[in-house]
């Protein structure tokens, strides 16, 4: 997994020279030059190919249950059971829009203590359901609330203590699952499902917030069952369970760069009604270890793990679950042909028998931390039924949903360089997306940015110390390179929006380098670099700042956002950040624009309160609107914005009390739409601390 940048601090110089920068329509820019590309003909990988009909075990299964529907409602993280994040409500338009006031404001009451201070990353998105808000809070509590008033029905805590938080506290979000067997008035007819930071599905009651007794042991189904030693932070649930036809698909993420022997990155179904254990899908042995390992053995330890969120197709029976690295990300010889086969790769599953139907990988023996963070879409494209994947580097697809052939060209990066560290191992050749790519041109010297011609002076210092050959320049030791995007460049767990009825992709996009070094095992031996099962106290630090990366000949240090080390300025010029439309019929760009003001921002961590649309970085997405609207927060000025998505320009905003780093819902109560989003802050975004669930609506005159 991956987790965002810090807050970068925003050059005066730059702000000035960029707020002069027009929203126009700006085309994607496309591969270097030097980088040779030709069409890729051979990326899908699986049994897809079989006759048409499917198995028998698919012919068999039984008939999709009825979704619920969008509308009033948001009854699913991606908003419907496509996650277009589209809602056809459109009482909100953009002539009203400036005229949205508050409605309510809720607090969780779920703020960060003890151990727990700078570690809390809440990202959560709350259903609508009926007149409930259901939602999870960072550290799992489950709670309820009235949707038109914010005032609290129920909650209820499992209890998840401090040390079992990984990089961060997060809890994206709840499943909800209605047994078509049950009363309606029957305790756990209608369930809220959540993954908890101490690895256990939780199941309550909808109306009442009383655990389904019947659910595994008392309401809970423990995950760490089949995986080895518990080390508290190593194994957590983050993102809410996929469900398709009764079960419940979930994977976990997996605390990365710790060590080759890290828990399994194995994906389980679980009946949703009893909690017991349908399939796992263990990617190095996934017949042996179907229904779980044999006795005194665990699933296949290291392998790359699911820890962002899936999406279900009911007809077919698939699953789609985006994959990320293997447990060591920066360095690949020792893995596994299992791991190199699957790594960074979209894998569809069938949810009645938990076998593999394809998969797509996107980048070919990853060492640079390039998961698949990003929620797919489904949707139907030119007549046939598509699955739309972002990716980290920029790319986005379309693939068949059915076989996983991809439906938009797909070419192929060759001439790669190879490096020292492990030059037989680093792939000489990338799949890249030719239909649309959210990358940017490579950086050269002159991109380098700073406060005064001093720090802008150390920065083009650092850029010829270092190692650029372009994009997937391999890791080094001797001496430190640059990562372009960095592990948080383009789409993460945010995704996109697609406004299913005018056929336009909306995607937010980071664009920031990591500038990186690897570390001998002697070296980081001598500095007390150690795994999680070795060390007694963690605190929060980014993703790869000295990881040990234990059973591989390096660990790996990460200056995430390349930030000068004296003035906490970025390196590269601005924008770092933006808002794109796309067409989804040509993958051409109808508009981009920087996302994010400098307001919150300054040299020295100074905030300059300026209002340029600078772009900073930005996680979370956004929601579409059959009126024209895209509502996001994300960015780190803690604005909460309304955009035309027309034009591009921003029509309405709200201060937030914290960081909206998490998606937006919008929804229906008696006739009144309201827009909502989740203003808890971000520690790796340095946006604030908050408990803020926050709703607008129009006045109601």
């Amino acid at each position: 997994m991956c987790h965002p940048l810090p807050r970068i601090v925003l050059s005066l110089a730059a702000l000035l020279i960029t707020a002069a920068v027009p929203l126009q329509a700006q085309q994607a820019d496309t591969p270097p030059p030097s980088q040779e590309t030709l069409p890729t003909a051979d990326l899908l990988e699986g049994d897809a190919a079989e006759e048409e009909g499917g198995s028998a075990e698919q012919m068999a299964a039984p008939a999709p249950e009825p979704l619920m529907q969008m509308g009033s409602d948001w009854p699913y993280y991606g908003g419907d059971a496509q996650a277009t994040r589209f809602s056809t409500l459109d009482q909100i338009t953009p002539e009203n829009v400036a005229r949205l006031e508050p409605a309510f404001t809720y607090h969780t009451g779920d703020l960060p203590t003890g151990e727990a201070e700078g570690m809390y990353s809440p990202e959560v998105t709350p259903l609508k359901l009926g007149d409930d808000l259901l939602m999870c809070s960072a550290m799992n509590i489950l709670i309820s609330v009235d949707a038109a008033t914010g005032e609290e029905n129920w909650r209820f805590n499992p209890g998840v203590p401090n040390e079992a938080i990984p990089y961060g506290a997060t809890c994206r979000g709840v499943t909800i699952y209605t047994d078509p067997e049950a009363a309606p008035d029957d305790l756990c007819a209608t369930r809220v499902v959540q993954g908890t930071l101490d690895a256990k599905l939780v199941a309550v009651d909808a109306q009442t917030g009383a655990p389904c007794e019947a659910f595994g042991e008392n309401g809970t189904v423990d995950l760490w069952q089949d995986l080895g030693e518990r080390v508290p932070g190593w194994y957590a649930v983050t993102a809410p369970p996929t469900l398709a036809r009764g079960i419940l698909v979930t994977g976990a993420q997996v605390l990365d760069g710790q060590a080759e022997d890290a828990p399994s990155g194995v994906i389980r179904g679980y009946d949703a009604v009893t909690g017991e254990l349908a399939w796992a899908w263990d990617l190095a042995a996934p017949e042996q270890n179907r229904h779980g390992p044999p006795e005194g053995e665990t699933y296949t330890r290291g392998t790359p793990n699911m820890w962002t969120m899936g999406v279900a197709d009911e007809e077919l029976g698939y699953v789609y679950m985006p994959l990320g690295n293997s447990a060591v990300d920066y360095y690949g010889s020792n893995r596994s042909e299992a791991e190199n086969e699957y790594a960074t790769s979209l894998v569809a599953i069938d949810v009645t028998t938990g076998e593999e139907v394809w998969h797509f990988q996107t980048v070919r023996n990853d060492v640079w931390d390039y998961d698949l963070g990003s929620q797919p879409t489904l949707l139907d494209w030119q007549g046939r039924p598509a699955i739309l994947l972002p990716s980290k580097q920029g790319d986005i697809y379309l693939l068949d949903r059915e076989t996983g052939e991809p439906l938009t060209p797909v070419e192929e990066l060759t001439g790669l360089p190879q490096g020292k560290i492990e030059p037989d191992y680093i792939s000489d050749s990338q799949p890249v997306s030719a239909w649309h790519t959210l990358r940017k041109a490579p950086l050269t010297e002159k991109d380098m940015w700073g406060f005064t011609p001093i720090d802008q002076l150390w920065c083009r210092i650092q850029f010829r110390r270092a190692i650029y050959e372009g994009f997937y320049t391999p890791p080094s030791a001797e001496r430190p390179w640059i990562q372009y995007p960095g592990y948080n460049g383009g789409s993460d767990w945010g995704s996109v929006a697609v406004d299913v009825e005018r056929g336009v992709i909306v995607a937010n996009y980071n664009d920031v380098p990591n500038y990186n070094q690897l570390i001998p095992r002697a070296d980081a031996d001598e500095v007390g670099l150690k795994p999680i099962d070795q060390v007694e106290q963690r605190a929060g630090a980014p993703e790869g700042a000295g990881d040990p990366q234990s059973g591989s000949p390096y660990a790996i240090n990460v200056n995430a956002g390349w930030r000068n080390d004296v003035t906490g300025m970025p390196c590269t010029r601005p924008p770092y950040g933006g808002i794109r439309a796309i067409d989804l019929e040509t993958g051409e760009t109808l508009w981009d624009r920087p996302l994010g003001t400098a307001r919150r921002n300054g040299p020295f961590g100074i905030p300059s309160m300026l209002p340029f649309d600078i772009g900073t970085p930005n996680n979370g997405g956004s929601v579409v609107t059959a009126s024209g609207l895209v509502f996001i927060a994300a960015a780190t000025d803690n604005l909460f914005r309304a955009i035309d998505i027309e034009t591009g320009e921003t029509l309405w905003s709200a201060e937030l009390p914290a960081g909206g780093q998490a998606n937006p819902i919008t929804y229906e109560v008696d006739g009144q739409q309201y827009v909502m989003v989740t203003a808890m802050g971000h520690h790796f975004m340095e946006s604030g601390v908050g408990d803020e669930v926050m709703a607008w609506a129009l006045p109601a005159d």
